[in-house]
């Protein structure tokens, strides 16, 4: 718990998760985060969010799940879908409770937005915020990585992994924008070990790639429209996608979870000037049922899939999801935003993949730009620092389990946006 002083203090008190105190103060290990105490300032991410019609918790109880960020300035972090002191609804989640995580346990609450923050700092031209409800937290302790070939057979490797993605499901902002921040926290057996939190650039910017077609879609201009191209890809789905697999005549039902998949793979890692890597880390960020698909014909190219089961041009999409929501169509009006609609982002799952750290003769901490590159072992104005242990593990932790696939992160008055 800390409070705001001086000019700050009319925002009245505010609080941390329950265990940040103990959790941040009495760790040694904690390098990621200040202990708790009086905020310097406000993240842009601080203030982000702002009720919805049916959401029924006030934006000053939202705001008391903040932490302190190594800037020193406050910062949203994870917070369940119904406040446990009020029982208010927040109409979105964030994932799964990361104080679960072994990894927690040394490095403390997420603070959303904060690789966003530093770049404002690094390079203004290249300023990228994002919403607050896209935050996404997975983790899984002691899980065992898989190996291919006759490494199978010989090694044995479990994983503490925590990561965080901001992966906004609701809106147009994915069909260009290709800028979201990671956060990715790994511990193994093996002594691989990274903390690494970037602004990650995942596939080209101004462009997507269907998620039925793997076309290469352009959909406009990015924001920022500066954004650099980087490696993986965001797979959504577009009108194709629901011609294929949603819309059907007759009984026949559609097929929810070919035609409304995404997968986001990504490609990371921190970089030296003179283009060393010193880590690198590939997950994938995958969503079942999002309430939204590209179509060029709607506003802001944004089409709804609950609004498919309604009907377009004597075809519908038809099936459990769409009878339950509609009761057989006899509700009308059921919209996207609408707590009924099943179409809202709360089934995700993440593919770990690979680790790869070439790091045996560096140092633990190094501190690149906000995109995980110009590494060095100095702090510079807007660079973040990363925790990657001393090693160099050959490349052969990779082929990682996945995380999350049967966890349903919905709740009481969840609803897109989310």
């Amino acid at each position: 718990m800390f409070s705001l002083t001086g000019n700050r203090a009319r925002l009245g008190r505010l609080t941390t998760l329950a265990t940040l105190a103990t959790s941040v103060v009495a760790c040694d290990n904690a390098p990621f985060y200040q202990d708790p105490g009086d905020a310097k300032g406000f993240s842009r991410a601080w203030a982000a969010w702002t009720p919805g019609s049916t959401d029924t918790c006030s934006r000053e109880i939202h705001q008391r799940y903040s932490v302190v960020g190594p800037d020193g300035l406050l910062y949203p972090t994870w917070h369940p879908p119904i406040d446990s002191e009020t029982g208010c609804q927040f109409g979105h989640e964030h994932g799964r409770d990361p104080r679960g995580s072994d990894v927690y346990k040394e490095v403390g609450p997420i603070p959303f937005g904060y690789a966003n923050q530093q770049q404002d700092v690094y390079d203004p031209y290249t300023s990228r915020h994002e919403d607050h409800v896209g935050h996404k937290v997975e983790w899984e302790n002691d899980v065992k990585l898989d190996f291919n070939g006759a490494a199978s057979a010989v090694l044995e490797v479990t994983c503490d992994v925590l990561a965080k993605l901001h992966q906004g499901t609701h809106s147009k902002d994915a069909f260009t924008n290709n800028l979201h921040e990671l956060v990715y926290h790994i511990r193994c057996t093996d002594g691989t070990a990274m903390s690494v939190t970037v602004l990650t650039p995942i596939g080209t910017a101004g462009e997507f790639v269907s998620s039925c077609t793997g076309a290469h879609i352009k959909a406009g201009t990015p924001s920022p429209a500066n954004s650099p191209d980087g490696g993986g890809q965001r797979r959504i789905p577009d009108r194709a996608c629901i011609d294929s697999h949603i819309l059907r005549a007759g009984t026949e039902n559609s097929n929810f979870g070919a035609g409304l998949h995404e997968s986001w793979e990504t490609s990371n890692s921190v970089r030296t000037a003179e283009g060393r890597t010193v880590a690198s880390f590939d997950p994938y960020f995958q969503v079942q049922f999002a309430s939204r698909f590209y179509d060029p014909s709607m506003p802001d190219n944004t089409g709804r899939p609950i609004l498919l089961c309604y009907g377009v041009n004597g075809l519908k999409a038809q099936g459990s999801m769409c009878r339950d929501a509609t009761a057989n169509g006899q509700i009308q009006g059921v919209a996207y935003d609408d707590p009924r609609s099943p179409f809202n982002g709360v089934l995700r799952f993440i593919d770990v993949n690979s680790n790869r750290i070439n790091n045996a003769d560096g140092a633990e901490f190094w501190y690149s730009d906000p995109m995980g590159k110009h590494a060095q072992k100095t702090p510079f104005p807007g660079s973040i620092r990363q925790y990657i242990a001393a090693i160099d593990n050959g490349g052969r932790v990779g082929g990682g389990p996945v995380l999350g696939r049967d966890r349903n992160y919905g709740g009481a008055g969840v609803h897109a946006p989310n």
